[in-house]
């Protein structure tokens, strides 16, 4: 679990004081306002990820909502759950999207609306895995579209896994050029480098 201090921007576990910016923020400042997952990305949290987005079980989502609904009410505030949408043909081949999945067990925990339809995937991507932080990144350019404006509101912008943050990037992109005055990405798992 993912408890202690970490970088002011993106929330990776670091040591030293509060406030304390990380290498990577300090070289290229995220366009979101923060990244909040439950636990590092490893063994039992790799499991529980596949086993909800392949092995289509959905009750998994049910413990990873428990564990992202706390860090929502830690931090104190409202928003907008808006799960990153899925293209029509992989929603359909998987049968549902583990994103908003989640996202509806968080909001049956903090009373956040969820939001499935705002934020939509218009060109379908590439399987992201085995990709370097650039070609992710080119992957996901122009595949995002927020339907409508959401001037001043704070989006909890929920996935199960946060690798590089090329999807989130490109997300909070569309969302803070709708009008998205904050946007927060909560996830189950992050990848949390050894360096």
């Amino acid at each position: 679990f993912l408890t202690g201090v970490g970088c002011a921007l993106c929330n990776v576990p670091l040591e030293g004081p509060s406030g304390t910016i990380c290498a990577a923020c300090l070289l290229r400042p995220p366009r979101h306002d923060g990244v909040r997952a439950a636990v590092a990305y490893g063994d039992v949290a790799r499991t529980m990820a596949l086993a909800l987005k392949y092995g289509r079980r959905t009750g998994v989502a049910q413990p990873i909502g428990a564990a992202l609904a706390r860090i929502v009410r830690q931090a104190g505030g409202e928003g907008i759950l808006v799960p990153v949408p899925l293209h029509r043909w992989r929603r359909w081949s998987r049968g549902f999207n583990q994103a908003l999945t989640i996202a509806h067990a968080v909001a049956s925990r903090t009373g956040q609306r969820v939001e499935p339809d705002l934020l939509r995937r218009v060109r379908a991507t590439p399987s992201l895995r085995g990709l370097s932080g650039k070609a992710r990144a080119d992957a996901v350019r122009g595949a995002f579209r927020v339907e409508r404006r959401i001037d001043g509101a704070t989006i909890w912008l929920v996935d199960d896994v946060y690798t590089s943050g090329a999807t989130a990037a490109a997300c909070v992109a569309v969302l803070k050029r709708a009008g998205a005055t904050r946007v927060v990405v909560l996830a189950w798992a992050r990848v949390v480098r050894e360096d």
